[in-house]
């Protein structure tokens, strides 16, 4: 029996409430088919738990958990606030116990206890970041963009546009406090946007919005204190782009082989090969998506087919995927889906 999977697809709301839609995948095809759509308002981030039993999403009203269900719907948990402005970014420690909120318009990190049943406990820490970037349009103070724990579960990275740093937090696991453990620096005005780790867990890449390019570091943990070293620099974009490019997120494909990003204002999709021996990044291409303003990309489970949530066109775009030409063809007509920002594929459990 082949697997099967579920796309969640986290929208803001303009007039419509339904923030979160959920969509049946078909990797044969490489398509989605509406399944339901949630009432969620302005649904600009989700993630699902490393059991894979949970997922919670961004509201206006702070953060909101549902229950997984076995064909992938969604049942509501409840909904806790995080004391501040709307955040943009979530993700959870590898043992599903805490949840961190990244807040982009406060420059906040909030972590919140998770109970047992996916259910949300106190907040148990909130660390503002401070500090003045340099005045050039946004970047002149503290945005965090992106909040990621490493894989050995030791460290929390919180990624600031504004300030142009990667602030490393060592967590309590007892009782989910931060202390700052290092500082990862960026050039000036590069805007570090998300981060992902390899499977490995030895290698962080960090996507910078407004440099369009991806710097990879090593990582240790050597004597309780963490490492980090670059060891490769590699531009999101072709030598000939359009002026006025941002880089989006990263996704990471199911086996960890391939990432891909995408640029808005350009409008193209890159996908690279992860050497898994050195974690270093060779492109494989850099083409359009057919769509304005990819927020997001991601490959199919099966890594032959790609997906991008174009915010300002309103659509998502689907291409078959052909990893040793280098090329994407788009393979049907796009789906229509206002102001799409985050997508995560689900498997379900076999009967």
């Amino acid at each position: 029996m082949s697997d099967k999977y579920v796309a969640y697809v986290s929208t803001y709301t303009f007039g419509d409430d339904h923030g979160i839609t959920i969509y049946d995948v078909d990797l044969e095809n490489g398509s989605f088919t509406q399944k339901d759509r949630v009432q969620i308002t302005n649904s600009s981030y989700v993630t699902i738990t490393h059991n894979k039993k949970y997922l919670y999403s961004i509201t206006d009203f702070g953060v909101e958990g549902y229950k997984i269900e076995a064909d992938g719907e969604l049942t509501v948990l409840g909904s806790s606030s995080i004391n501040g402005m709307r955040g943009c970014y979530l993700s959870t420690d590898y043992d599903d116990k805490f949840l961190f909120v990244a807040g982009y318009h406060d420059g906040k990190i909030t972590v919140l206890k998770i109970n047992e049943d996916g259910t949300f406990g106190p907040i148990c820490d909130e660390i503002f970041h401070k500090g003045w970037g340099n005045i050039a349009e946004r970047n002149f103070r503290p945005h965090v963009n992106c909040v990621k724990m490493t894989r050995d579960n030791k460290y929390l990275c919180a990624a600031d546009v504004g300030m142009d740093y990667i602030d490393v937090y060592s967590v309590d696991h007892v009782t989910g406090k931060l202390k700052l453990a290092d500082i990862v620096h960026s050039e000036q005005e590069s805007a570090p946007r998300h981060i992902k780790f390899s499977g490995d867990g030895k290698y962080m890449y960090v996507v910078h919005e407004l440099k369009n390019y991806i710097d990879v570091y090593r990582y240790e943990n050597v004597n309780g204190a963490p490492e980090f070293e670059k060891i490769q620099n590699i531009s999101t974009l072709n030598d000939y782009h359009a002026t006025a490019a941002a880089a989006s997120a990263l996704n990471i494909s199911e086996d960890c082989k391939y990432m891909v990003s995408s640029n808005a204002g350009d409008n193209s999709a890159v996908m690279y090969s992860i050497d898994e021996k050195t974690g270093e990044l060779s492109k494989l291409f850099c083409l359009p998506i057919s769509g304005d303003y990819p927020k997001d990309t991601a490959l199919f489970p099966d890594n032959r087919h790609l997906v991008s949530l174009n915010h300002e066109s309103n659509t998502m775009t689907f291409f078959n995927v052909d990893i040793e030409k280098g090329l994407i063809v788009m393979n049907q007509r796009e789906i229509k889906v206002d102001r799409p920002n985050c997508i995560i594929f689900h498997k379900l459990a076999q009967n």
